[in-house]
């Protein structure tokens, strides 16, 4: 595997490979199982695999965890060359960013002042502005996210077609540790009896699940208050918000049963805020129907 830090390196090492198909996992580090997984779904479908770590000051907003957020690029390395990465890339913020003032992307206020953007000014300003630049860098002809990030993947997926990017956006199931918790590089935050707690988070939004397959609930009201009740039993959590939208244009749904739906949630465990969502129905859930035959489709999310 070759470490490239600059544009330059980056053109000459992927020179060669432009026939093939490229594959591009963008992380900020600290690897974990879920960013691996996007890696070996890459694998399956591409030629060559690109990934990028980069801790992108422009989507950490004031008294957010920037100078904290971990890192290791040593370890980093090791776990990239093994997942089978051929090019890892680690430009400084010099190299990404070296001009000021910048010129950066916009995100349209309805979608991003919901959910995690409503908390994060201009987070997803930054997040659109960093992906943008590494897809111009990189031009891969697939990029691999996860459904953790809901809210992100859907504002990309929209970028990559408002903007014209030849590429596609791929969707990877979140991954999970053995008792549901969702992998994030920020659960290393997490004390002893923190992390025991947060598993009440993927506790609670399979008991949501469960209730949506069995057509249990009414309205989001419901929902919602089932899943605040159940997270506050737990001492520790302190909840930022709990929103169901539809997906993946994140609405207020006037059903339950008539459009994919995301139930997302951020919730504190002390000083970590963890996030975490399911989507209903899945592409896997073709048992379940829609109202007035409403059927799953992918087209503006997943374009293969």
């Amino acid at each position: 595997m070759e470490l490239v830090e600059t544009v330059q390196e980056l053109n000459n090492a992927l020179r060669n490979h432009r026939h093939g198909v490229i594959g591009f996992v963008p992380t900020m580090g600290y690897l974990h199982e879920g960013h691996l997984s996007l890696v070996r779904k890459a694998k399956k479908e591409c030629d060559f695999i690109v990934m990028s770590i980069f801790v992108n000051p422009l989507q950490f907003g004031q008294n957010e965890d920037l100078s904290r957020y971990p890192r290791d690029l040593e370890r980093d390395f090791d776990l990239a060359r093994k997942a089978g990465v051929q090019v890892l890339y680690h430009p400084s913020v010099k190299e990404m960013y070296p001009s000021e003032p910048l010129v950066t992307t916009k995100v349209s206020e309805s979608i991003s002042n919901v959910l995690c953007g409503k908390y994060r000014e201009s987070h997803f300003d930054g997040v659109t502005t960093v992906c943008a630049k590494l897809f111009h860098q990189i031009k891969p002809d697939r990029v691999y996210f996860g459904q953790k990030d809901a809210q992100q993947l859907a504002i990309i997926s929209q970028m990559v077609e408002d903007l014209s990017f030849q590429l596609t956006v791929v969707s990877c199931e979140t991954v999970r540790e053995e008792d549901g918790l969702a992998l994030s590089s920020r659960n290393v935050y997490l004390s002893e009896e923190e992390r025991k707690q947060a598993v009440i988070l993927s506790q609670a939004l399979q008991d949501v699940r469960i209730g949506l397959e069995s057509r249990k609930w009414h309205n989001t009201d419901e929902i919602n208050n089932y899943v605040r009740d159940k997270i506050t039993t737990m001492p520790l959590a302190e909840i930022q918000y709990i929103e169901i939208l539809t997906y993946p244009d994140l609405k207020a749904p006037t059903s339950l049963y008539n459009k994919q739906i995301l139930i997302a949630l951020a919730v504190f465990f002390g000083k970590t805020r963890l996030i975490d969502n399911i989507l209903f129905p899945t592409e896997g859930d073709s048992h379940v129907p829609y109202d007035d035959e409403i059927k799953i489709t992918s087209s503006n999310r997943n374009r293969s």
